[in-house]
């Protein structure tokens, strides 16, 4: 037992003190505003629950760890579209062979982050991994994965996870556009010259159409049927399916201050055909989720004009950097976003199953890695320089 700490096992986020969340929780990260989690809570997104590890020095509560539980996370959903076709002939005969219990810990839509003020001493980190590992083993879920860990976030944990026989995997890189440009117009005269002449040429393509309109909406419940239909579309051709957002999840964000989120919405007369979920928490914001009407997308390119329109409600909200979902790097690359590290750091429970994943996950990841990157699977990703949160 590490002196003066203990590990305390919550089952929600309003469970915290008033004010601990807010204090510890990255204050430009829409994601971690404590009203995501709470949504999250009241939707069927993909876990089958929730728990939050909390680690207090005598009377003060110094951190925070999110894990998220999936008892039966099926494995075809998690891997890219190559492993899914092989996978095929075994799902159609035995499905509960793919059937992985596993324990995530961060965020199941965002970047990972172990909430703290300060990074945690050594004898504070072994409690931690120690107290994960145990609540792995207790509830069965032999597989464990701190996700999406920015390599500076996950700095602090190296030395107790690496002793607990974790070892690291490349994840997908985040995308950050950062707004340093005082208008839309300028930031796309700061563009290179391609891809300047391609925004201009999609945001005139989408001009051509007379009956397609984009509008920003703070309330957005009488659209859910609507948005969930083109939200379908998108999920039917993703390569992964981690989570699935709801009725339940979106209606908790409509209308909230914490975070503040706004659609972006492309109409077709009355009806949506487009949209981009965007979240807004001090000088941060992040386009969350999209959703298209693929009949109308390539010919009017929405997809980017969305992401356009994002960029300008981002800038005229004093946002000083929006971040994008971990898909279609391409464009995103184009528009100017830095691609930020990210690593998981994973064990299974047991030796043989541990040895196994050691010798073959890190090796699969980086593949997935460089077929979602494409020509930029070369390209250095950014290493987060951002001052620790409680610099800020």
């Amino acid at each position: 037992m590490a002196p003066g700490y203990q590990v305390e096992e919550l089952r929600s986020v309003e469970e915290l003190p008033p004010g601990a969340w807010e204090r510890l929780a990255p204050p430009d990260d829409p994601m971690w505003s404590r009203g995501v989690f709470a949504a999250l809570e009241r939707s069927r997104v993909g876990p089958a629950g929730y728990r939050y590890l909390t680690v207090r020095h005598e009377s003060d509560l110094v951190a925070v760890l999110p894990l998220c539980l999936f008892r039966d996370l099926m494995l075809d959903r998690i891997v890219g579209p190559q492993e899914r076709r092989l996978l095929a002939p075994l799902r159609r005969v035995a499905p509960r062979l793919l059937r992985v219990p596993m324990l995530f810990c961060g965020h199941l839509l965002g970047q990972g982050h172990l909430l703290t003020a300060r990074p945690l001493d050594a004898p504070a980190g072994r409690l931690l991994v120690d107290a994960v590992l145990d609540f792995a083993r207790r509830e069965g879920l032999e597989t464990v994965v701190f996700k999406d860990f920015a390599a500076p976030d996950l700095a602090p944990l190296r030395e107790p996870l690496t002793a607990a026989g974790f070892f690291l995997a490349p994840g997908l890189p985040d995308t950050e556009l950062a707004l340093s440009a005082a208008t839309f117009e300028e930031y796309l005269a700061g563009l290179p010259a391609k891809p300047r002449r391609n925004a201009r040429a999609k945001i005139r393509r989408f001009q051509a159409h007379p009956d397609l309109r984009i509008e920003i909406l703070a309330e957005y419940a009488h659209l859910l049927p609507q948005l969930l239909a083109l939200y379908q579309q998108v999920m039917d051709r993703a390569d992964q399916t981690l989570d699935v957002l709801d009725h339940a999840f979106l209606t908790a964000l409509t209308g909230q201050d914490d975070p503040r989120s706004r659609l972006v919405v492309c109409f077709e007369g009355a009806e949506p055909v487009g949209f981009l979920l965007c979240l807004f928490t001090g000088d941060g914001a992040i386009g969350a989720r999209i959703g298209l009407d693929y009949r109308l997308n390539h010919d009017a390119a929405i997809y980017h004009n969305l992401h356009y329109a994002a960029v300008r409600l981002a800038m005229d909200s004093g946002c000083r950097h929006i971040r994008f979902a971990q898909t279609a790097y391409e464009p995103k690359v184009e528009m100017g976003c830095a691609l930020i590290e990210q690593w998981h750091a994973m064990t299974h429970v047991r030796a043989l199953p541990r040895a196994v994943l050691r010798r073959l996950l890190p090796a699969a990841l980086t593949a997935a890695r460089a077929d979602a990157l494409g020509p930029h699977h070369t390209q250095p990703t950014h290493r987060e320089k951002r001052p620790s949160h409680a610099a800020r």
